[in-house]
């Protein structure tokens, strides 16, 4: 069952610019791991960032969980941003805050704004705080500063951030083009396991084409904004390779 269906998505950045998405269209199922590949300035990352609306498309229909997202006003956006995690190319951790402080900041859309201003959680959120933080590793690190951490452990935190807010949905944005192989794969690996415990869809824009083969189990490919590919990973192969990858410039 397709917990987010996408239908003829389209995007560009000014009314006269150029269309940076052209009429995409896919289903995420409950138990998927989806990977977008495609060259640089395919729209993999547009496309990311239309499904919680920070990119507003220009037209078309994001449907998540029956929820017409598009169609939401401000108020009922922030709510629904509440439920989709995101994990992001540069981590977007607070430097000078904690691990641990970073972690909670996952919980800021759930209370209230003199909470979220005073860093005050509940102690049901600071245990679980601290449940994730082991479950990435890093519960050795609570109390260090995020510009500490190496490159991999920035990305734990961000991990664990956006599994604070226990989501119904990940986003991932080009979650290991910032780490060297070795840790590339250990993130997707714990990115993975922990999504298929949770029963978590993922749908993760990655530049990696080996990483989203040995993690993913769907694959979508752009070219110039274009679908080339839809489908399961296994159906990927060097034909449909060439093809999204036949613009790309080496």
């Amino acid at each position: 069952m397709a917990i987010l269906e996408v239908s003829e998505l389209r995007s560009r950045y000014s009314s006269r610019g150029p269309e940076i998405l052209k009429g995409i269209s896919f289903e995420v199922e409950e138990d998927d791991f989806f990977a977008i590949i495609g060259p640089s300035g395919a729209g993999k990352s547009t496309l990311i960032r239309c499904i919680n609306r920070l990119i507003e498309p220009t037209s078309g229909s994001i449907n998540l969980h029956g929820i017409d997202v598009l169609s939401l006003n401000a108020t009922e956006l922030r709510k629904m941003r509440r439920h989709i995690g995101m994990i992001f190319q540069e981590f977007n951790l607070i430097d000078r805050m904690s691990v641990m402080d970073n972690v909670l900041s996952g919980r800021l859309g759930y209370v209230g704004a003199i909470r979220s201003i005073f860093r005050t959680f509940n102690n049901h959120d600071i245990q679980r705080a601290l449940e994730l933080l082991e479950r990435v590793g890093l519960q050795d690190h609570v109390d260090k500063r995020a510009d500490q951490l190496s490159g991999g452990q920035r990305q734990r935190v961000g991990i664990a951030r956006a599994l604070m807010q226990e989501p119904n949905l990940l986003l991932l944005d080009e979650p290991t083009s910032a780490l060297d192989p070795k840790i590339s794969r250990e993130v997707m690996q714990l990115i993975r396991t922990i999504a298929t415990e949770l029963k978590v869809p993922v749908l993760c824009n990655i530049h990696d084409v080996q990483l989203a083969k040995e993690f993913c189990n769907k694959i979508i490919g752009l070219q110039d904004g274009i679908k080339m590919f839809d489908g399961p990973t296994p159906s990927l192969d060097q034909s449909s390779l060439d093809e999204i990858y036949s613009m790309e410039v080496l």
